[in-house]
C-alpha cells in the first residue's frame, strides 16, 4: 500500500472540535479561531430548504437549472455576465476548489498569508504549493511581481505551475487587495499563461458601500474561475453549497467540462434541498438582501472594536474592510513575550493564550507564515450570543456593542490582551 499524501487536519475544524470538547467539560473559552458565523438561519431561507425535502434525485451533476440561473443573475448584477452553462455547483466552495485543482492540474501558486485549505489541497492533489508574499495591506493576492519570478523560477526547475488562486476579500486579513494589485495579478496570469482561481466568498461582507472587491474576471474573463456560497454571507455553513463561474471560451468550456467530470466521480451532485434553498439567496429577495446587510453591519462593529482592543495593546493591525477577521502582528512586542513568557513564535503565542487565558485563536503558521511570526489570526464571528434570541438581538441592536454579552467578550479581549504586554 503506498503512504497517502501527509495532511494534516483543518486548523479551523481541529480548533472547532477542541472548542466543543473544552465547553462540554464546562471550561470558560474565548472562541476566536475559526470563521463559524454564529448567526441563525434566516427563516425564509430554512422554509425553501424544508419544502423541497422531497427532492431525492441525483440531478444534473453541474447543478439544477434553477440554481445555475439564479447564480448567473447574482454575478450579473455584479458586472460579470454570466451563462448559466457556465455554471457548476457542489457541496461547498471548498471540495469545489479542490475539484478545480484536479480538472487544472499542475503546481500552483497561493497567497501567504492564505486559507489554510489552499496549500493542503494542492499536496491531496499530488501537487506542489508555490507560496508568494502578498503586498503590504493588501492581502489574498500574491504580489504579481514576485509571482512572475517564482513562476519563470519553478518553470526552469522542471516544475509545472498552472494555476494562481487569489480570495478577494481576504481571509485571514479582513483587507482587500486594490483593483491596481488586481490588475497586475491578471496581466501576470496572461503573461505566465496561468489559471486564475478566484475564492470570493466574502466578496458581500464588504463594509463600505462602493468599496467592493474588484474579481480579477473583470481584467481576464477568459482565464478566471469564480467561486463563492451561502457559508459567510448566510451563515449557513452546514448546509454545504458552493457556486463556480467558469470562464468563457474554449479554453473555459474545457475546464468545465473537466470540473463537471471530477465531479461526476466524487460527489455526483449537492443536496437537491440545497440547491433549492441557494437558488432562492441567490435571487438576493427583499429579505435576503436584508439578512445580508445586518450581519454585515454587525461584523465591522464588533471586528472593528477588537481591532481597536488589539492596536491599544501593542499589534500592528491592518485596517479591515470587510468579513469578520483580523490578523495582528505582535512583532512590536518581541521582547516582552520572550522574557516574560518564554513565546518565540506564533505556535507559542497562541498556545499560551489558549492554556493561561482561555482564548482560543489560530497562529499565523497556519496560513503559511514562518514559525518564527508572531502573526495570529482573530475571528470574531463568535461572539454574537450563545443563543439565537442572542444572536437574533445582535443583528438588530443599534448598537451590538451595548449588548453585555458582546460587551463582555471585547472587554475580556482588552483584559487579555493588555496583561500579555502589561499595559494598563
Amino acid at each position: 500500500m503506498t503512504a497517502s499524501a501527509k495532511v494534516p487536519m483543518s486548523a479551523t475544524l481541529a480548533a472547532d472540535a477542541e472548542f466543543e470538547r473544552r465547553r462540554r467539560a464546562g471550561e470558560r473559552v474565548l472562541f476566536l479561531a475559526t470563521g463559524e458565523i454564529g448567526l441563525p438561519v434566516l427563516p425564509e431561507l430554512a422554509e425553501r430548504l424544508a419544502r423541497a425535502a422531497g427532492r431525492t434525485a441525483y440531478g444534473p451533476v453541474a447543478g439544477s437549472t434553477e440554481l445555475r440561473e439564479a447564480a448567473a443573475g447574482y454575478w450579473g448584477r455584479r458586472g460579470l455576465d454570466t451563462d448559466p452553462a457556465d455554471v457548476v455547483c457542489g457541496p461547498g466552495s471548498k471540495p469545489l476548489l479542490f475539484a478545480l485543482l484536479l480538472a487544472v492540474g499542475g503546481d500552483v501558486v497561493v497567497p501567504v498569508p492564505s486559507w489554510v485549505s489552499y496549500a493542503a489541497h494542492a499536496r491531496l492533489a499530488g501537487l506542489r504549493a508555490i507560496g508568494v508574499r502578498t503586498r503590504p495591506g493588501e492581502g489574498g493576492v500574491p504580489d504579481p511581481d514576485e509571482l512572475r519570478a517564482r513562476v519563470l523560477a519553478a518553470r526552469a526547475g522542471g516544475r509545472d505551475p498552472r494555476a494562481v488562486i487569489v480570495t478577494l476579500p481576504d481571509n485571514p486579513t479582513g483587507t482587500i487587495a486594490s483593483p491596481e494589485t488586481v490588475r497586475d495579478l491578471a496581466e501576470a496570469a496572461q503573461e505566465l499563461n496561468l489559471v486564475i482561481i478566484s475564492d470570493e466568498i466574502y466578496g458581500d461582507l464588504v463594509f463600505a458601500p462602493g468599496d467592493r472587491a474588484i474579481s480579477p474576471a473583470v481584467f481576464a474573463p477568459d482565464r478566471t474561475v469564480v467561486t463563492t456560497g451561502l457559508t459567510k454571507s448566510l451563515a449557513v455553513g452546514g448546509w454545504r453549497l458552493g457556486v463556480a463561474r467558469l470562464p468563457t471560451g474554449p479554453d473555459g468550456r474545457s475546464l468545465r467540462d473537466r470540473l463537471a467530470a471530477v465531479a461526476s466521480q466524487i460527489w455526483s451532485s449537492a443536496a437537491a434541498p440545497v440547491q433549492a434553498a441557494a437558488a432562492y439567496a441567490l435571487a438576493e429577495p427583499p429579505e435576503v438582501t436584508a439578512r445580508v446587510a445586518a450581519s454585515r453591519r454587525l461584523h465591522e462593529r464588533v471586528v472593528r472594536s477588537v481591532a481597536v482592543k488589539l492596536l491599544a495593546a501593542g499589534a500592528e493591525v491592518a485596517s479591515v474592510r470587510a468579513t469578520c477577521y483580523l490578523y495582528p502582528d505582535f512583532e512590536p512586542q518581541r521582547d516582552e513575550l520572550s522574557h516574560r513568557h518564554g513565546v518565540h513564535g506564533s505556535d507559542e503565542l497562541a498556545a499560551l493564550l489558549s492554556t493561561r487565558y482561555g482564548v482560543a485563536l489560530l497562529p499565523g503558521t497556519a496560513f503559511g507564515e514562518p514559525p518564527r511570526s508572531l502573526r495570529l489570526r482573530v475571528a470574531t464571528s463568535r461572539l454574537y450570543g450563545e443563543s439565537d434570541a442572542e444572536q437574533s438581538a445582535a443583528l438588530a441592536a443599534p448598537d451590538p456593542l451595548a449588548l453585555p454579552w458582546i460587551q463582555a467578550s471585547v472587554e475580556r479581549v482588552a483584559e487579555v490582551f493588555n496583561d500579555l504586554s502589561r499595559r494598563p
